[in-house]
């Protein structure tokens, strides 16, 4: 879950330091996924959303390895974007939503492209994100990108886990 620090354009954070610079442009496009993260409230919710609308709208984005290799390409890129975003906003800040997004990915592969069941990861998703049980909460206390990107990777795994079991029983 992302919890941090907003700021306005204008001024650094209050976690800013006067040696740490405002993150390049590319750098929060990448990290606030095309913006989303700077969303005035519930900015996870609306980065899972985005994760969930570009697997829904992306010819191919429901074959395993496409979904699998692109969580993977983004938790990798997440890791050292998160931590300068750290760095300007503070710990895990609200702007950084692309652990949702890879998180959501997570909690969509290997699922059939059904909107019920997209939209039960999704839910599934945000509720574990949320609630982070462990290991998830360890990953959470952690400082820098890789606890930011992998407390969200928890949560995905635990939402697959529910929605093959889903998947099962339907």
């Amino acid at each position: 879950m992302t919890t941090g620090n907003s700021s306005s354009a204008s001024s650094p954070p209050a976690a800013a330091s006067p040696t740490d610079a405002r993150p390049a442009f590319a750098v929060r496009l990448l990290g606030s996924a095309c913006f989303t993260g700077y969303f005035p409230f519930a900015s996870g919710t609306v980065g899972s959303a985005f994760a969930l609308a570009l697997y829904w709208v992306i010819p191919g984005m429901d074959v395993w390895w496409v979904l699998l290799s692109a969580s993977l390409v983004f938790l990798a890129a997440g890791i050292p974007v998160a931590s300068a975003m750290e760095r300007y906003y503070g710990k895990d800040p609200s702007e950084v939503v692309l652990d949702e997004v890879v998180g959501m990915w997570i909690a969509l592969l290997l699922l059939p492209k059904v909107w019920f069941l997209a939209l039960g990861a999704f839910f599934v998703f945000r509720f574990f994100d949320i609630v982070k049980p462990s290991p998830a909460r360890n990953f959470d206390r952690m400082h820098g990108g890789f606890g930011i990107m992998m407390d969200d990777v928890a949560a995905g795994v635990y939402a697959n886990l529910v929605m093959q079991a889903v998947r099962l029983l339907w």
